[in-house]
């Protein structure tokens, strides 16, 4: 792309849901995402890219449990058990988001970016992210945790928000 995109987000982050949209559209697929701990920004990523809405379905911002029940159907059960920041909120939360919308693909986020709420298990930097596409069967669990370390607030939201735009490639790895 030779236009320049008048934007505030990070060149790299707007350059990889460039991407993500052009990927996508040239798949037929239209994308949705859950997002906890980047509050938004993975969904203002893709949609600082003009013609966005070809592909782009839905955006969740599910900060708080309560929201994540509410707009995304996840188990109060499921959190309590696991907590927030595990693979089976994000697979809850990836459900919910393909189920919710009409989107043939959706990534979840969950973490911790910081200053506070890490611990000894779930440190600091610590996200989950999960991909759900309609029509897989849901037993089979596109997830991953990533301990990105103590890189500051924005930079834990960044790297979080790349590595969610890099699971929505249609060329992603399937199911682990």
């Amino acid at each position: 792309m030779t236009d320049k995109i008048d934007t505030l987000l990070p060149a790299e982050l707007v350059e990889r849901a460039r991407q993500v949209i052009e990927a996508n559209r040239a798949a037929g697929r239209r994308v949705a995402v859950a997002e906890s701990c980047t509050g938004g920004l993975v969904s203002a990523a893709l949609t600082e890219i003009p013609g966005s809405s070809d592909v782009f379905e839905d955006g969740f911002i599910t900060y708080s449990n309560e929201a994540k029940i509410a707009l995304l159907g996840v188990s109060l059960d499921v959190l309590e058990t696991f907590g927030a920041v595990s693979i089976a909120v994000a697979w809850a939360m990836a459900q919910g988001a393909v189920k919710k919308s009409n989107a043939d693909v959706a990534v979840a986020i969950t973490g911790i970016a910081g200053p506070d709420g890490g611990d000894e298990r779930k440190p600091v930097g610590t996200v989950v992210f999960a991909r759900a596409e309609r029509g897989v069967n849901p037993e089979a669990i596109t997830a991953d945790r990533r301990e990105f370390g103590d890189l500051g607030r924005g930079g834990v939201r960044l790297q979080a928000a790349l590595c969610a735009l890099e699971l929505l490639m249609p060329d992603a790895p399937s199911a682990s």
